[in-house]
Order: structure tokens, then C-alpha cells, then sequence
């Protein structure tokens, strides 16, 4: 395969990260806390050796899937009345929860009390306090109160305030599933003074589907265009070695 072969078949891999891209977000639509991503793909120059460009032509740009970023805006808030549905109107916050593999970050406030007592995620993480501890509500508490700064309280007092982080770069978070995160190890979790908890709500997908099918849409067309160039390419090609065996 020759150069214009292997151009098209970059384009033709990176179009289809770009589908794969696409249906995750579909996918994840009404999962709580979930951030759209989107490919940044960029171009890999090729230059010829002791070679000049010939007059009109130009420098040989290969398909390069560079990255994922994230959508930061915040999904819409909707109200459940649940008293461990938690949402962050500060759009940088994060609730920290404890892993086996250490400390993760999540905007899905969907909490709940496991039979400890301890407040915890869907998938079991407890929630921590400020002070890295685990949030525990003590057997027999039935009303359970969130404030705004994060401080949890039920009828017999205080229990705890929520630990809410911000990120300087929130691109460098990496995702473990769909709605964890974990940081690299040389950047900081910084305390959110105001993280503007919002009790009996939660945060859903910020995907908005309309328009995520009509990318799908046009994802499919550019793949099927650049399809139909691999196969005109070989055709091409296929027509090239037939003239020049001909002519030997």
C-alpha cells in the first residue's frame, strides 16, 4: 500500500474512534454525573527525504488520535426528595469516596446507607468527611439533613461535613468506568469552600441525546465517504499494476 493508501486508512481508524466516541455518550445519557467526551484528533506530517514538494503539491498529513477531552458543563439538576441525592451547583466540584485502589472523585450524588451505617455509592465506596474518614449515621437516625457548605446532621446533632474537591485541570482526571474518576499522581485535590450542596437532587448526564444522534448521524456518513475512498484506492491501484504488467 502506498502513502495516499495508509492516509485514507488513518482517517478511516480515526473516524471510527470518533463513532465509538459518540455511542458511549448515547449509551450513558442518563447515568448520573456523566461528563460527554469528544476525540481530538490531529495530523502527523510526513516529509520526504532530500525531496522537494513538488509545485502544487503539499506535504503528506496523516490522521492522529491524539486524545479524549471532557465536556465540563454541568448536567441538569432534578429534584427526587431522596435525602441522600446530593448535587453540586459549583460546576468544579467533586464528592470523594474511598476505593480499594485509594481515593476517587464523582459528581453522582446518588447516595444511600449501607448496613454500617456509612454513606456510600451505588457501587458500595463510602463517602468521605474532610477529615478522610468515612461519613456513618449513627442506627436509629431517621431524619438526615444536608446544608450547603457539605455538613451532614440528623436529629441527634452533626455528623459529618462532605469532602468537596476541585481540580486545577479537570482534563487530567482519569475516568474508571462512567462516572469515577482518579487523578495522576503529580496533581493536587484542592477544598471547595462553597461547594453549594443541594439535598433531595441529583445531577444527571450533561449528554444532550439530539444532538449526540445527529453527530452519530454524520460520524457514519464520513466513515462510509472514507469507505468508499479505500475502495476506490485499491481499484486504483489494482488498475496501476495491470497497466504496467501490460506494458512489461
Amino acid at each position: 500500500m502506498d502513502s495516499p493508501g495508509y492516509i485514507v486508512l488513518s482517517r478511516l481508524v480515526a473516524q471510527s474512534r470518533a463513532a465509538a466516541v459518540t455511542a458511549n455518550n448515547i449509551a450513558n445519557a442518563d447515568t448520573p454525573g456523566f461528563r460527554a467526551q469528544r476525540p481530538l484528533f490531529g495530523t502527523v506530517l510526513e516529509r520526504q527525504l532530500d525531496a522537494a514538494v513538488p509545485s502544487g503539491g503539499r506535504d503528506l498529513a496523516f490522521a492522529q488520535d491524539r486524545a479524549t477531552w471532557r465536556d465540563t458543563m454541568p448536567g441538569a439538576v432534578a429534584t427526587t426528595g431522596n435525602p441522600l441525592d446530593l448535587a453540586l451547583s459549583n460546576p468544579d466540584g467533586y464528592f470523594v469516596v474511598e476505593t480499594a485502589r485509594g481515593e476517587r472523585y464523582t459528581r453522582a450524588g446518588r447516595f444511600s446507607l449501607d448496613n454500617e451505617g456509612r454513606v456510600v455509592t451505588p457501587e458500595g465506596f463510602p463517602v468521605l468527611n474532610d477529615a478522610g474518614q468515612p461519613i456513618r449515621v449513627a442506627q436509629g437516625d431517621s431524619r438526615i439533613e444536608v446544608m450547603g457548605d457539605g455538613m451532614l446532621r440528623t436529629e441527634n446533632g452533626p455528623v459529618g461535613r462532605l469532602r468537596v474537591v476541585r481540580f486545577a485541570d479537570a482534563q487530567k482526571l482519569n475516568a474508571e468506568g462512567d462516572r469515577i474518576f482518579s487523578r495522576p499522581e503529580d496533581m493536587q485535590a484542592e477544598p471547595v469552600e462553597r461547594p453549594g450542596v443541594v439535598q433531595g437532587a441529583m445531577e444527571g448526564s450533561n449528554v444532550r441525546p439530539v444532538i449526540e444522534l445527529t453527530r452519530m448521524t454524520e460520524e457514519l456518513r464520513e466513515f462510509q465517504f472514507v469507505s468508499q475512498m479505500v475502495e476506490k484506492e485499491g481499484e486504483r491501484l489494482g488498475s496501476a499494476v495491470e497497466r504496467i504488467l501490460r506494458r512489461r
